[in-house]
């Protein structure tokens, strides 16, 4: 098979691929069909599960994301081409190709789509459960936690998150639960929002929710304060307050901080709260006291919108 080189005339070639197998791409085409001699561009594909180790010891660490990240399956790159990242490259099979042609139509011109057949795809990223499409966004410099400040609420507040599938189920239920102005701000220690894993499980929707990393922990609570937003701690804590009862009053800017898998929150998070609230459970078994976090905001959330502090209130809350 001819290689496929960053030189298109030595190998299959980079072309605009209006038509070609049908798929009007707009995008230049690279083919890749062998390792050898590959698209040095494509090297940010390779190993990506040793690179993801690296990535989970340190989060932070330039060196382990180098500014990019990766966006698995179909609907997570069509999020990604829709959101404030841009978009470095996508890779996928010829024959997932024409069912891309609309989202890759979007790209900007320069971004190039490689395609190469299952079996070399499997070899680029050493593993086989990439659902045949996967892209490459990157980072920016983020946004900061005035942007979120500037944004009408609710905040979800993360202590120490580090678990990958209940950061991407809190970023999906923000989502779907938290209306057009809701943010989440991580605490320093809370694993990636845009690690691989994370992305899929919160569909895509971590590229879509405002999100940004305190850089002063517990103290960014105290600055939440001072800015007029309301800060409550869940907890089944005894003391705390039920949820439903302080939504019975006008509209507040609040920003609700949940705690890690384990031990949930610290002590410093709680003393720099304005309230300890609660999400009332059944009381058939006592000893349920508590739920998933990812589950927890989410009802949290239901709860604002329910009593009206979401949309409509949310103009009155933010005023």
């Amino acid at each position: 098979m001819p290689e496929c080189t960053a030189h298109p005339p030595r190998g299959c070639g980079s072309r605009r691929a209006r038509g070609e197998g049908g798929v009007p791409f707009g995008v230049p085409i690279v083919h890749v069909d062998s390792l050898a001699h590959a698209d040095q561009r494509l090297s940010v594909y390779a190993n990506m599960r040793d690179a993801e180790l690296a990535q989970r010891h340190d989060p932070l660490d330039p060196r382990a994301h180098a500014g990019v990240f990766i966006a698995e399956g179909e609907l997570v790159l069509r999020r990604l081409i829709q959101s404030r990242f841009a978009v470095q490259s996508v890779l996928t099979t010829p024959a997932r190709a024409p069912a891309l042609a609309d989202m890759l139509a979007a790209l900007d011109p320069a971004v190039p789509v490689f395609l190469a057949p299952p079996a070399v795809l499997d070899q680029i990223v050493g593993f086989n459960m990439h659902r045949g499409v996967l892209g490459v966004g990157v980072r920016g410099p983020g946004l900061t936690f005035d942007d979120l400040l500037a944004l009408p609420g609710p905040m979800l507040v993360l202590e120490d998150l580090v678990n990958h599938d209940n950061l991407g189920g809190v970023f999906r239920n923000a989502a779907a639960l938290g209306g057009p102005g809701v943010s989440i701000l991580l605490s320093p220690r809370c694993a990636d929002p845009l690690y691989r894993k994370s992305l899929r499980v919160s569909m895509g929707l971590a590229l879509g929710v405002p999100y940004a990393r305190a850089t002063q922990w517990p103290g960014t609570l105290n600055d939440l304060k001072s800015r007029g937003t309301q800060v409550w701690a869940l907890t089944p804590n005894p003391g705390s307050v039920d949820l439903g009862d302080l939504t019975r009053g006008p509209p507040l800017r609040v920003a609700l901080v949940l705690g890690s898998e384990g031990s949930g929150l610290s002590e410093p998070a709680f003393q720099a709260a304005d309230k300890l609230v609660r999400i009332r459970m059944h009381p058939a078994d006592p000893a349920v006291d508590s739920l998933n976090v990812a589950m927890a905001g989410g009802i949290a959330l239901a709860l604002l919108g329910q009593a009206g502090w979401i949309g409509e209130g949310r103009e009155s809350a933010s005023g």
